[in-house]
């Protein structure tokens, strides 16, 4: 087998290995979590709910074309596009190569506990919604996934951009997009505000849960890669 079809079987099991492993963590650690959070269905869930459209509608005033637009960036279609080209780009950086399989693994394992979730929950979306919207309300999808990719995002800037001034300024400005496509799910009626606040703690909490294990496999896999060529010159001819 050569050194490329090894490498490429050595990737393949990796990100299987990792969506595996951050998929059973996140669902025992966010449905644990979240089921703490079952009395958002009582009554002083829906007067916060109720209070929350007001405060919303208040604060962004009559409809606008930016709220739609907002709330696309954390869409699916657009996800999958902003992590296609950002895992190409981590490939073009030999230092970063290994942060191309992060990316989906967060992406699609999001995703996929959030669809779980919804399930688990099955609770209906808000009635009258000034979009259509389809699916389960809790929590919300926007919310989860914007909070766990952006959220990656975030930890990239922290941990690879130089300047502080710079670092910071990103930082800002992604916290800021989190919070504002959680905003307009509210202000668009499609998602309750509890189902906006759950959907960001999911995806905080996956995301806490899946970098330190998937930094931990790649590092075991990347000892073992330095490893085999020392293992090839010991083996006799």
């Amino acid at each position: 087998m050569t050194n490329h079809l090894r490498r490429l079987l050595a990737g393949s099991i990796l990100f299987l290995t990792e969506f595996a492993v951050t998929v059973l963590l996140g669902i025992l650690g966010v449905v644990g979590f979240l089921a703490l959070g079952r009395e958002v269905f009582d009554q002083d869930a829906a007067t916060f709910d109720a209070a929350a459209f007001r405060w919303a509608r208040h604060l962004l005033g009559p409809r606008q074309q930016w709220v739609e637009a907002v709330t696309f960036f954390a869409s699916r279609n657009f996800i999958t596009v902003a992590g296609l080209l950002l895992i190409n780009w981590l490939l073009l950086l030999r230092r970063h190569r290994w942060y191309s399989l992060l990316v989906p693994v967060v992406a699609l394992g999001s995703i996929t506990l959030n669809l779980v979730l919804k399930q688990f929950y099955n609770r209906p979306r808000p009635l009258l919604p000034l979009v259509s919207a389809s699916g389960l309300s809790f929590p919300s999808g926007h919310a989860m996934i914007s909070a766990s990719f952006y959220g990656l995002l975030v930890y990239l800037v922290q941990t690879h951009v130089r300047p502080r001034w710079l670092r910071w300024l990103l930082t800002v400005l992604l916290v800021s997009l989190i919070l504002l496509i959680g905003l307009t799910r509210v202000y668009l009626r499609v998602h309750y505000a509890t189902d906006v606040l759950a959907g960001f703690t999911a995806g905080l909490v996956w995301l806490v849960v899946a970098i330190p294990v998937l930094k931990q496999i790649e590092n075991r896999v990347k000892s073992q890669f330095r490893n085999q060529p020392q293992l090839a010159e010991k083996q006799p001819e």
